[in-house]
């Protein structure tokens, strides 16, 4: 591998003039402020410093020598990546959490390197501010470039257009791993590997995992697993936190309780973000005055609470909380059965998406029913029909993000107008699209289709004429609100007003606190909040204060 590949643009597209933030050299300075967080080892010619798929050893600072660092999926395809020399380091974002390698790195000739684990490199990130800021922008980079690629990671094997597909395209989207597309109508590799393996009786879509293993229609928890997406509760490990909830409120309480010394659980049953991350553009939150997508914003906020600590388990699906508090602590226990002990709990577990009363609707949920709008799916939405029913700001939000993809966007409310459920800047945005028809007084009555295929036609109503409409229409946007995810707390004895939202600030407790001593809720969950992404970071921010208070006052007595 020569010498000058971390150059060639044709490798590394994504960069652009990005490349010295990328692939920064330090210092022989700054790498001998950087020896105290680690040790030096050494590897012989041709030795895996890493390997993709195994969690790594954290990040590797080359003192002597080169690593060459390759892509690679499961069907045996080897992408270069570049070539790192002295002075540069080897790391991408995912090993702040100790989570598995994306690529692999091997020794050309002998290297010497200090190797700096996890924990100790989230404490060079907070001592070293200004090397630590241009550490986290290379480990940004490097993963989003690695997204881009699309050349390594998990393999999916489907239709471009297949609901399928897209599950698991938006979960992997949703949770920032690297992964690539090959559909049989147009590759001979996929074809082949499809014939071969629907013989033995596995569904597509399927998934080749970097290290060879091939996974038929797979839930979007078996394949975070197989992918080390997610990692095991630490055994007999107490947090003083267990943050339920990875939206935007969530995000806030890891930031603020790390930054501030606490040691945080962080879980989402599905990815983070929240359903802010799932917004096309957020135009009305303070310091971005050209808005921002949901993502980046998620993406960022996710960085930023693992760079000071937080453990995240995505996903991870919480079944209950024991509140009986035997030696002090509450217990979180998962779908799976795995179990985190916590000396407080916060919920800001959101909503879960409303489903309307409409038959058949289960069957099409990601099969053309869709309760956020992507760019996976505006991909397969392109040139055609589409409908969106809801009046609120996330329906205005997806329903410009879909008009510059779908030939139109027959957008259904129930009321008269949108005026009373949405900002007046999205109502003139929704006015001035060609392409976007407003219906109101209208609701959708009945789906139709093939659920192995997907959505096909829609019945709806407008009441207004009295008139039933039916059209072929194969995508279907649904924005009509949420109903709170408290089901968890059921045997916990936190109460919850009638709309099953979380009760705080009684009886002279703390705001944000539930009618349950340490256990907490902010965002949407809590009962009284407002629903917007900045008063939802501000709740999170805001409880740490009653935090520490708790935890000041309620001792774990045993471990």
């Amino acid at each position: 591998m020569s010498d000058d590949l971390s150059n060639d643009p044709s490798i590394l597209p994504t960069f652009g003039g990005r490349m010295e933030q990328a692939f920064p050299t330090l210092t022989p300075a700054e790498i001998g402020r950087m020896q105290r967080f680690g040790e030096v080892r050494r590897y012989r010619d041709g030795e895996a410093l890493f390997t993709t798929g195994v969690t790594t050893d954290g990040m590797f600072v080359i003192l002597s020598g080169h690593v060459a660092i390759t892509q690679r999926d499961g069907l045996g395809h080897v992408t270069p990546v570049t070539e790192q020399g002295v002075g540069q380091f080897l790391a991408e974002v995912g090993q702040l959490s100790g989570r598995a390698a994306l690529v692999d790195g091997h020794a050309e000739g002998d290297v010497e390197a200090l190797v700096i684990p996890p924990e100790a490199l989230r404490r060079l990130l907070v001592a070293e501010a200004e090397l630590g800021e241009r550490i986290v922008r290379a480990l940004i980079l490097r993963r989003v470039n690695l997204i881009e690629s699309q050349t390594g990671g998990a393999v999916l094997i489907g239709a471009a257009h297949g609901a399928g597909v897209a599950r698991l395209q938006n979960f992997l989207t949703r949770n920032g791993h690297p992964h690539h597309l090959l559909d049989p109508e147009v590759d001979a590799e996929a074809r082949e590997l499809t014939t071969r393996y629907a013989a033995q009786g596995l569904r597509l879509p399927l998934v080749v995992t970097p290290d060879g293993r091939v996974l038929s229609d797979p839930s979007e928890t078996d394949l975070a697993h197989a992918l080390g997406m997610v990692g095991a509760p630490t055994a007999g490990k107490i947090h003083d936190v267990a943050v339920v909830g990875a939206g935007p409120a969530g995000l806030a309480t890891a930031v603020y309780a790390t930054s501030e010394g606490l040691s945080v659980a962080l879980v989402d049953c599905r990815a983070y973000g929240g359903q802010a991350g799932a917004s096309a553009r957020i135009e009305n939150y303070l310091g971005f005055p050209t808005g921002i997508s949901g993502q980046a914003l998620a993406g960022r906020a996710f960085v930023q609470a693992q760079k000071f600590g937080a453990e995240p388990m995505i996903p991870w699906q919480v079944a209950s909380l024991d509140c009986s508090r035997r030696s002090g602590v509450f217990v979180l226990r998962s779908t799976e059965g795995e179990e985190i002990r916590a000396k407080a709990v916060v919920v800001a577990s959101g909503a879960s998406y409303r489903r309307p009363a409409v038959a058949r609707l289960e069957e099409f949920e990601s099969r053309g029913v869709w309760y956020w709008a992507s760019p996976v799916e505006a991909r397969l939405c392109a040139g055609e029909t589409v409908m969106l029913v809801g009046g609120g700001n996330s329906a205005g939000q997806a329903a410009v993000f879909l008009s510059g993809h779908a030939r139109v966007v027959k957008m259904l409310v129930r009321g008269q107008g949108l005026a009373a459920s949405m900002s007046r800047y999205l109502i003139d945005r929704i006015e001035a699209a060609a392409n976007i028809e407003l219906i109101t007084e209208a609701e959708v009555l009945a789906l139709d289709g093939d659920p192995g295929i997907g959505l096909e036609a829609i019945t709806w109503h407008d009441r207004a004429g009295d008139i039933r409409h039916t059209e072929t229409i194969r995508n279907l946007f649904l924005f009509v609100g949420a109903d709170p995810a408290t089901g968890w707390l059921g045997d916990c004895g936190v109460a919850l007003d009638n709309g099953g939202f979380v009760i705080t600030g009684m009886d002279d407790a703390p705001l944000l606190q539930s009618s349950v001593a340490g256990v907490f809720a902010v965002g949407d969950v809590r009962c009284g909040s407002v629903k917007r992404v900045g008063a939802a970071i501000g709740e999170g921010a805001q409880v740490v204060a009653a935090l520490h208070g708790y935890l000041a006052d309620a001792p774990v007595t045993t471990a």
